[in-house]
């Protein structure tokens, strides 16, 4: 196994486990998610959109084949993660609750560049 394609499988564990991890929580609803997005300003209801879509991204993101849904999961994840920082910088939160959703989208960009081409839409050019 070359150096990318282990790099790869690397940022790809960690996103899929992040989103696997994250949206399980979210599911779950514990009192601290339920108080994290009433400070954010979200119903809680939001917290099993949320959970859900994170789950089924995650599991898409490990699943063999599928390019257009890896697509798919891949913006999904990007729009979670923007969106999670956008709602910590709108709730006035300190500058670690903004970035971290931005250092978690880099592993993402990481593992979205790194992708093997079996993983690869037909004729894309990244």
């Amino acid at each position: 196994m070359n150096g990318k394609k282990i790099a790869y499988w690397i940022t790809t564990a960690l996103i899929a486990f992040v989103c696997l991890f994250g949206g399980v929580v979210d599911i779950m609803q514990p009192a601290a998610a339920k108080e994290g997005m009433a400070h954010l300003g979200y119903p809680v209801y939001v917290l099993t959109i949320l959970g859900v879509w994170k789950v089924l991204g995650g599991i898409a993101i490990l699943a063999p084949k599928f390019p257009r849904l890896k697509e798919w999961a891949y913006a999904g994840i990007l729009f979670d993660l923007t969106g999670a920082s956008a709602s910590h910088a709108s709730s006035g939160d300190p500058v670690a609750k903004i970035m971290t959703p931005l250092i978690i989208l880099l592993i993402v960009i990481a593992s979205w560049a790194l992708r093997p081409e079996s993983r690869k839409l037909p004729g894309a050019l990244l």
